[in-house]
């Protein structure tokens, strides 16, 4: 297990290095540049486009350098933890990064668990108790929360939560916390706002797991091994527990890897809509305004985030499943 987690983690820089390199071209390739979108905003607002200020721009931020000169220099200060320089936010890119990435690992770690703790017992229910009452009310529950749009969830909840439980929805802070300093006040208030995202973000993925789990542990449940630990004398619940709940497990371990950096990009839309102080939005305002540092900034977390997820997941197959093993 140990040379295993070495070999992968030494084929982690050369991956990294190529994604970053593969990043960079693509926010290349887009036409124009951050400096010819100021121009065209400030065309739009009728006001003059000195084209000699342009130039200066350009020869500040060092876009009139060869892509491969500006990739250089990125990567080569993202090794030593310079990530560059925002030009939309006018501040460096480690700095935004840090402010928004602790928010969105919070609220991405707090979601996971929601979607285990409901997803592993109702999938278990649902496999145990097939074809009863309860196991069709979670299918149709499961089914409502695969089809639903994540911003309509949200809109509905915030609803709810403004008529019926009187509570502050929008953003993770109240205004008096939203510029404060960390404190224990300021932890209750996150603590006060975070269940309505975390609920919008985790339906679909409870819904999916829900299905899945039961899906699997009903192929465990008359395995020839299950029939045999029975006749040996366990308990329903021990047994359960200790063979194909066990066995069923896997593909709740094999989704880490897609599941955190999907929990960054895949939830922009739900993130504008509750206007979430998180990654997603400045993501997508990085893009849209060919900010390069930034955006590549956090293209390139969002797969490291998905290969450190890969290799937990394999660790963490191999602790659970006995017939995994690392040679």
């Amino acid at each position: 297990m140990g040379r295993f987690i070495v070999r992968r983690l030494a084929g982690m820089v050369p991956f990294i290095i190529l994604v970053s390199i593969t990043v960079f071209m693509l926010i290349k390739l887009t036409p124009g540049d951050f400096v010819s979108n100021y121009a065209a905003a400030l065309a739009a607002a009728g006001e003059t486009v000195d084209d000699a200020m342009l130039a200066s721009m350009r020869s500040r931020y060092g876009l009139d350098q060869p892509w491969l000169v500006q990739y250089w220099d990125w990567i080569s200060g993202v090794a030593v933890g310079d990530f560059g320089y925002s030009f939309q936010w006018q501040q460096p890119v480690s700095g935004l990064i840090g402010e928004r990435m602790g928010l969105t690992l919070i609220l991405s770690v707090s979601t996971l668990l929601f979607t285990w703790s409901v997803a592993l017992p109702i999938g278990v229910y649902s496999a145990v108790r097939r074809y009863s009452i309860g196991d069709y009310l979670f299918t149709f529950i499961g089914f409502v929360g695969l089809a639903v749009p994540g911003f309509l969830l949200a809109l509905v909840l915030m609803y709810v939560g403004v008529s019926v439980f009187h509570a502050d929805v929008g953003g993770l802070f109240s205004s008096a916390y939203a510029d404060a300093p960390w404190s224990w006040a300021r932890c209750v208030d996150l603590a006060q706002h975070l269940w309505i995202p975390i609920i919008i973000l985790g339906t679909s993925g409870a819904a999916s797991l829900i299905r899945i789990m039961r899906a699997n542990l009903l192929d465990q449940l008359h395995q020839p091994y299950v029939d045999t630990a029975r006749a040996k004398g366990l308990s329903e619940f021990t047994l359960l527990v200790r063979y194909p709940i066990r066995v069923a497990l896997n593909p709740f371990v094999s989704t880490l890897g897609w599941v955190l950096p999907n929990l960054v990009s895949g939830a922009v839309i739900i993130s504008v809509v509750l206007n979430l102080p998180t990654a997603g939005p400045l993501l997508l305002q990085a893009l849209l305004g060919q900010d390069q540092y930034l955006a590549g900034a956090f293209l390139l977390l969002l797969c490291s985030l998905t290969v450190i997820g890969t290799l937990l997941s394999d660790i963490l197959l191999a602790l659970l499943d006995p017939r995994i093993r690392f040679q």
